[in-house]
Parts: C-alpha cells; structure tokens; sequence
C-alpha cells in the first residue's frame, strides 16, 4: 500500500478525463420524518465522486438562476415539480480551482420539504438508486463530502446554533 492510496481504494476516485467546476444547485429533499432523499450517483469515471450517494441537483446554466436550476434539475432527474413544496435557501459553499487554473464556482444547497406520499411517484432518470435515509444513517455512509457536509449541517442544525 502507497501512501497516496488508502487500503481498499481502487482509484474508481481518479477522474477519467476532465472535470469541469460549475456553479451547482442542490436539494436537501427532506420528508415529513426527517429523511434525507438521495441518489446513488452513475458508476461514471468522468463525473465527480461516482458510485457515491448525493444530493440531487446540478450545473447552473448560463442566464439560469439558481431556483430555476434547482427546478429544471429535479423536474428532469427524478419528475419533482417545485410549486408543490416548501423550498428554502439553506447554505452556499464556494469552491476556489485557481490552484489547477479554473474558476471560483459555488454550490448552493436548498431545504426541500416533500411528503412521503409525493416521494411514492417520482421517478428516478439519473443516477443508479434512490433512497430515504435518516441523517445519522447516511452520513456513515460513501456521500460526496460537500454535500456530506451539507447534510451533517442540516441534521444538526438545532445544536450548531445552540
């Protein structure tokens, strides 16, 4: 074992071509309980962190808003029409590539409350699975660590303001 790959690490992490930081937006899908609605990510080489759970969402496009990206993106991924849920901005973290010659982009997270009874009839068009899980079970969980965080700060906001 090197010091640069961790027992067990295969390189499925390495990127197979190039990765382009964009501007994101994001869904913390969060149903009447308290769970947390993600996808397991494709098993792609040429997208970041595959085969990792993750929030729903995705690259800004250009003229695009942010609110208008978080609809487009979960309308087209898994059929989830906004206008029938409580969507709140929850965080934005800024990511700097200036160290590899790429720009300063953002990820902007949103509080997406569905009943479990709408999470019955989406479909799921991107990514291998879909899936509720309690905050606690799924941060022990292979979850891209932006969104990792995003989720640690969500579920335990009420003690991180105390």
């Amino acid at each position: 074992m090197s010091v640069s790959e961790p027992a067990g690490e295969a390189g499925y992490l390495k990127p197979q071509g190039s990765l382009k930081p964009a501007n994101a937006a994001v869904a913390l899908i969060v149903d009447e309980v308290g769970q947390y609605l993600v996808q397991l990510r494709d098993a792609k080489p040429t997208i970041f962190f595959p085969s990792h759970w993750g929030c729903f969402g995705g690259a800004v496009e250009p003229d695009e808003t942010d609110e208008q990206c978080l609809a487009r993106e979960l309308q087209e991924e898994i059929d989830l029409d906004l206008r029938g849920c409580a969507v709140r901005h929850f965080t934005t973290f800024t990511f700097d590539f200036g160290f590899a010659g790429g720009p300063v982009i953002h990820r902007a997270f949103y509080e997406v409350r569905v009943v479990a009874s709408s999470l019955a009839r989406l479909k799921l068009a991107e990514g291998q699975a879909m899936q509720l899980f309690p905050g606690p079970r799924l941060l022990a969980m292979q979850v891209v660590p932006y969104d990792r965080f995003a989720i640690w700060m969500h579920c335990y906001r009420t003690e991180l303001s105390a």
